[in-house]
Order: C-alpha cells, then sequence, then structure tokens
C-alpha cells in the first residue's frame, strides 16, 4: 500500500506542477518586458510570403488582398496552389508568384522547398501563410521591428477571423489561452514562444537549414506520420538554443473549426503529434539542465504538458481516487484544478478577448466531448487524418469591422 501511496503521490505531484505552472508563469510575465525597441528600425527587410494551398486556391484571395493592402512595401508573395483547380483563380500582380507543382506534393513542407527554390530574388526573411489566413494591415511592419531588433525567428499572434459557432468560440478560447500561455508569456520571461504554424517569420538561411535537416528528410517518406512541421520547426531552432519571440501586435487571422467533425479531425491529428514530440519536449528539459539554458528548460516544460482536456480529466479522476487512498494529496489537486482553472479565465481577460468567447464557455463540453473522439481515431494517421476544409472566405476589412 506505500508504494502504491508513493506512485500516486509522485504522478500527483507532476499533475499539480503542470496545473500550476501556468498561473505561474503569467505572474512572471508580470517582471518581464519586451525585447525590442522601436529606435532600432532603420531598414525594411526583404520578405518572401509563402502561401500554402492543398485543393482550395479560392480561399486564398482574401490573403493575398490583406498582403498586398500592406503599407509595407519590400516583400513578394508566393502561393503554391497544390492539386487546386486554377481556371477560376484571376488574381494577378507584380508581388505575386502562383505555382501549381506537377506532380502534387501533398505536404507542406515540400510547398514551401518549390516556393522558396524558386524566389523571384534573396529574401532575407521567410514568413509562411496557410491559405485560410488573413494578415492585420500592420502585420508586415510589426514583424519588421522584430527584424531590425536582431530576432531571427518571431511568432506573430494568431487569432480567430471566424466566431460564427460554439465550436469555433470553443476553438478560440483553447488558442487564446495557448497564445498566452505558451507563447507571450515564455518570451516575456526570457524563453521561446511554441510555433503556430503560421504567420511566422524566420531568416531565409535559417529556414533553408530547417529544410535540410534529417527530420524533414524523414518526414518526406513517412506521409501523415510525419511530425507536424512547426514542431520540427520549433525543435530544430531550441536545439541551437535559438530564442523563438512572439509579437503580439503581428495579427494574423485564422479560420476556427465550425463543428463537430472538423474538432476531431483536426484534434486528432493534433494529438497524435503532440505524443509523438513528447520524447524531444522531454530532451528540451534535461537539455536545459545541462546546458543551464533556461530558454531549452522552460520550452520543453511548457511542450510536455499534456494536451488541456487530458490535462483536466485525469487530474479530476486521480482527485477522487485520492480521496480513498491519500486526502491530503487529493485536496491539494483539487487545490491546483481551481487554479488552472482560474487561470484560464484570467489569461482571456488579459487577451481582451471578444464578448462571443465569454458567451461560449458553456459549449466547452461538446467540445472536449469531440476532442475525446479525436484521441480515439489517432491510431490510424494514414486512414484517419484528413485535411482541414476551409470554407470562410471573407475579407481583412470585413474582420475588422467586426
Amino acid at each position: 500500500m506505500s508504494i502504491l501511496i508513493g506512485i500516486y503521490t509522485l504522478l500527483c505531484g507532476i499533475l499539480i506542477l503542470f496545473l500550476v505552472l501556468p498561473f505561474l508563469t503569467v505572474l512572471f510575465s508580470f517582471l518581464g518586458k519586451e525585447q525590442v525597441s522601436t529606435k532600432k528600425i532603420k531598414k525594411e527587410f526583404d520578405f518572401g510570403c509563402i502561401i500554402t494551398a492543398y485543393k482550395n486556391a479560392e480561399i486564398s484571395k482574401p490573403l493575398i488582398e490583406s498582403l498586398l493592402k500592406q503599407p509595407y512595401k519590400n516583400f513578394h508573395i508566393y502561393l503554391v496552389a497544390d492539386e487546386c483547380d486554377l481556371s477560376n483563380f484571376d488574381v494577378e500582380h507584380p508581388k505575386l508568384t502562383v505555382f501549381r507543382p506537377d506532380p502534387s506534393l501533398r505536404l507542406k513542407a515540400k510547398s514551401i522547398i518549390h516556393a522558396m527554390e524558386n524566389y523571384v530574388r534573396d529574401h532575407e526573411y521567410t514568413i509562411v501563410f496557410d491559405a485560410d489566413n488573413l494578415a492585420h494591415p500592420d502585420f508586415l511592419n510589426e514583424i519588421n521591428l522584430y527584424c531590425n531588433n536582431g530576432h531571427r525567428a518571431i511568432q506573430g499572434q494568431r487569432t480567430a477571423k471566424n466566431l460564427d459557432t460554439i465550436y469555433a468560440c470553443a476553438d478560440s478560447i483553447g488558442e487564446f489561452y495557448k497564445n498566452y500561455i505558451e507563447r507571450y508569456a515564455p518570451y516575456l520571461i526570457g524563453s521561446s514562444s511554441v510555433i503556430s504554424g503560421s504567420g511566422m517569420a524566420v531568416e531565409t538561411n535559417l529556414y533553408w537549414d530547417y529544410l535540410r535537416s534529417p527530420a524533414i528528410e524523414q518526414g518526406k517518406h513517412q506521409w501523415k506520420k510525419m511530425l507536424q512541421e512547426d514542431k520540427i520547426l520549433q525543435n530544430f531552432l531550441l536545439n541551437l538554443n535559438e530564442k523563438i519571440v512572439y509579437a503580439w501586435n503581428a495579427i494574423v487571422y485564422d479560420e476556427k473549426v465550425v463543428d463537430a467533425a472538423q474538432v476531431e479531425t483536426q484534434r486528432s491529428r493534433w494529438l497524435f503529434s503532440y505524443f509523438q514530440n513528447l520524447p524531444n519536449s522531454t530532451g528540451f528539459i534535461l537539455k536545459g539542465i545541462k546546458n543551464f539554458s533556461f530558454n531549452q528548460f522552460f520550452f520543453g516544460l511548457m511542450t510536455a504538458s499534456l494536451p488541456l482536456f487530458i490535462l483536466l480529466f485525469v487530474s479530476v479522476i486521480m482527485a477522487a481516487i485520492g480521496i480513498f487512498l491519500t486526502p491530503t494529496v487529493s485536496i491539494l489537486l483539487i487545490g491546483a484544478l481551481i487554479v488552472f482553472s482560474f487561470t484560464i479565465l484570467w489569461t482571456l481577460y488579459l487577451s481582451n478577448v471578444p464578448k462571443a468567447i465569454w458567451e461560449a464557455l458553456w459549449g466547452l463540453p461538446l467540445f472536449v466531448l469531440s476532442q475525446i473522439k479525436g484521441l480515439l481515431k489517432m491510431g490510424n494517421p494514414n486512414k484517419n487524418f484528413k485535411h482541414s476544409e476551409h470554407t470562410r472566405t471573407v475579407s481583412i476589412d470585413e474582420v475588422l469591422k467586426k
């Protein structure tokens, strides 16, 4: 029995750590500061803006329009339209180059490589977008600010462009939370932001080193079992002990899931990638200790933390068991759950989320149920992982009016 209680106490200790860590991260972030200065802006860096589209090039038109409307001028747009019907694609501009790869690529990393191999000139930074994104009018100016301050890897703030269903709002709650806990706060206290998957800018030579890394080469042959490109990129950068900074005001709007089926499809892929990447996350904790690198150590903690719904579900079950096994530990775990719940609401408040987000809190159980179904589907990636279809075609002007 004593061995059982010891194992239980150890597991609860780990859960308590990950439940309380977000609160402490936000608290200490108030002591941090932005690592940029407007006084250092001396040039307009040359940006190569890559848009990866798969089977739907039409959804990228508003994004292209939002980039062409930017007051920033030193950039070029590359649309990689993989397996897309371009018969009705009528967007033309000197700053736009459209590729239709033949044979098809069917992999985001391959699309990025295709664009970079065909750059019209040598760009100093490469910025990656998903086709459903929209760029805020000041996006490129904000990214340029960080480039002028010597940062080589910059993640913009990705936020919702649609809050039209309860699932979209619930999806946004998770993103607002992660933007603050896993990106903004770690950056402020001297660690690295977790990469979102789009809206990030990386120095082009550094990006090429990543694309030529063994993990990308292996991934090309793994099809849907490939570790997500954003995780490979952040692992590559952290292995170099490079800091990924977070540009809070460099806003990219992203389409959120609109129904339960999309949640299952998307989350099954994300959950598979989380468990697939877990050895890398725990590895950074150990590397951080070995190298005396707070950047690597704290990044490892952030990326090792269980997905929210799993962390909450397991903690509630363990707290219930503890009532009969060791009540003191159970009470501590319940206290940590309360702190964690408060932290979620606190980050939403600090993020100044729209009213629709607060009104959608009741729908979180529906979202969690769909995530659980997604968890059950992650065992067969090649069968169950499907491309997320995007349908919300809105302009940047329409989003800003809202």
